[in-house]
């Protein structure tokens, strides 16, 4: 389904909104592990946002979820305090981890080894076609 263009706006502003208020409430930076809002999603009733987190350099993922989420009500609290002029309810908030970049980055772990192995056969190949030369001094 096709997102319409209120829910694009809204998700705009409700990203740009959540960037900041992780930067002030000390979201960004949680045990090592950098923390951004990669996209959100809204529901086309405008009720639901879903904010897909990338979280960098980390341990353990999902303890800094858990972190961010137990901060769920004061992050909501202050988006309404900012959004209050242009959405009539302010949507619930589900966040998700984004692991789209973890999946980018074993396609390219996978497509490396791929490359590697037929440079070993190219490499080997060459090797056994190579014909014996004589090493006298042919006179």
């Amino acid at each position: 389904m096709k997102e319409g263009k209120r829910q694009k706006q809204i998700a705009g502003l409700i990203q740009q909104e959540i960037n900041t208020i992780f930067q002030r409430l000390g979201l960004g930076f949680i045990n090592g592990g950098m923390v951004s809002v990669s996209s959100v999603k809204i529901t086309p009733d405008l009720l639901e946002a879903r904010i897909y987190l990338s979280i960098f350099n980390a341990e353990n993922k999902k303890e800094i979820l858990q972190k961010i989420e137990d901060r769920h009500w004061e992050i909501k609290k202050e988006l309404a305090a900012r959004v209050k002029t242009q959405l009539r309810r302010i949507p619930e908030l589900k966040i998700f981890q984004d692991d789209t970049l973890d999946h980018v980055f074993k396609m390219e772990n996978i497509l490396d080894k791929i490359k590697q192995e037929e440079n070993k056969e190219t490499d080997s190949a060459k090797q056994s076609n190579l014909p014996n030369t004589p090493s006298g001094d042919g006179g």
